[in-house]
């Protein structure tokens, strides 16, 4: 099981995006409903586990508007891959409403990827914020993962 105790983890504003305050691994025992009582607040986390998957960072936030639980980050992988990460994300998020944004910046040579954690398989409400992360490091470790088998 991913461990994300010694992960670099700010809570930031979500308007200003300014830090609020730099948190410990212990923060991640909150309840993940905590995005909604502090609506205005999201939480980005740098972790060792992220970056061996080509992760830069990911953020975590709840939508004004559709309530989800957002996921928002930097992929690092080639352009040409888009087709096979379009495919596997239409494929593995689960939902009528399920629905992701993936757009590659040419500047950073990153891929954008926004999604809502409400359609990822094993998502709870009433897990914590560091089960949160896992399942969001289980699913995009699959979707790499998906990436190099399209590769061979």
């Amino acid at each position: 099981m991913v461990n994300f105790s010694d992960a670099y983890i700010e809570r930031c504003d979500k308007e200003t995006e300014n830090m609020i305050k730099v948190e410990t691994g212990t923060f991640l025992t909150q309840p993940l409903t905590y995005l909604k009582k502090n609506n205005n607040e999201f939480i980005y986390l740098e972790s060792n586990w992220f970056e061996a998957i080509r992760v830069e960072a990911v953020s975590l936030e709840v939508d004004d508007v559709f309530g989800t639980y957002d996921v928002m980050l930097g992929l690092k992988l080639q352009k040409k891959f888009d087709k096979t990460l379009k495919e596997h994300l239409n494929t593995t998020l689960h939902g009528n409403e399920a629905k992701f944004d993936l757009m590659f910046s040419q500047d950073d040579g990153l891929w954008n990827l926004n999604f809502a954690l409400n359609y990822v398989e094993g998502f709870k409400e009433d897990m914590t914020l560091n089960e949160a992360f896992q399942v969001i490091y289980q699913f995009l470790n699959n979707l790499v993962e998906a990436v190099n088998v399209g590769q061979i």
